[in-house]
């Protein structure tokens, strides 16, 4: 069975970040996922579970009101491994395209007063939210992307290759 993109990434070597994870065609239309990494796989603490829930609400509104790109917006939502997030957006833009983007977004977290739609009618989990946490991680992030902003490994993904020799054995490469 072929391995499918997302695990093609070598998680060892990823670094915080803004990544191309793959481009669709979807009928006439191309879609474009990114990983929005917050945390190193593996080699930093998960962001917290009510914290990532929060921010996946507060963003998710930002994206879906910002008037230059909410018709480009298809998704935002965490990864199941809660190091970060993937956004899907109509088009194929690199990533460094979006980059003001998803600052932006990440510094509006700052900004909530509230989380939106954390009530029984409107979230399946609305207990499970924490605004203060969600505040610390996006503010960690946008500093993180400011200070790395021309370093282009936030921006590329360390690959891992699978090679296989004449005799069928499997060897990854970075």
């Amino acid at each position: 069975m072929e391995l499918i993109q997302s695990f093609s990434v070598d998680h060892t070597l990823i670094v915080p970040g803004i990544f191309q994870s793959r481009v669709d065609n979807v009928g006439n239309d191309t879609v474009t996922t990114y990983d929005i990494r917050l945390k190193k796989p593996n080699r930093e603490p998960v962001i917290d579970v009510a914290a990532m829930h929060s921010l996946e609400h507060i963003i998710a509104t930002y994206l879906r009101n910002d008037p230059d790109w909410k018709d480009e917006i298809i998704y935002w939502g965490p990864m199941g491994c809660l190091t970060g997030f993937y956004l899907i957006l109509k088009g194929n833009r690199a990533p460094r395209d979006i980059f003001d983007l998803v600052l932006r977004a990440f510094k509006s977290v700052g900004d909530a007063n509230e989380v939106p739609g954390a009530t029984a009618v409107n979230c399946g989990h609305y207990l499970m939210h924490n605004l203060a946490m969600a505040k610390w991680y996006a503010a960690e992030f946008a500093e993180y992307l400011e200070a790395n902003a021309d370093s282009p490994e936030i921006f590329e993904y360390p690959r891992a290759e699978r090679l296989i020799t004449d005799n069928g054995q499997h060897f990854f490469d970075s």
